[in-house]
């Protein structure tokens, strides 16, 4: 008797989808209580999409340092062309 009920268990919770785990607030009826869950769930979105700091800072810098050095190039070669202009 236990090893059908565990299978059907099992079976519930393995045929269970992820997007089913996400909490639908418009069917909450108290404004309170709605509310709260945007809430959580905009929360639960900012984390999701808040960009590595690490990353951002790597790549800020490799980029400044592109400009600088093509802005240098573009110095030396403006140079060369206009003496005493």
């Amino acid at each position: 008797m236990k090893l059908p009920a565990f299978v059907l268990f099992a079976a519930m919770i393995g045929s269970s989808s992820p997007a089913a785990a996400v909490e639908q607030c418009r069917f909450i009826n108290s404004r309170v209580d709605r509310e709260a869950c945007y809430d959580r769930q905009e929360k639960a979105l900012a984390a999701k999409r808040k960009p590595d700091v690490i990353d951002d800072a790597r790549t800020k810098s490799v980029d400044d340092l592109q400009i600088k050095l093509e802005n240098d190039r573009l110095g030396q070669s403006l140079r060369s062309i206009c003496r005493g202009c």
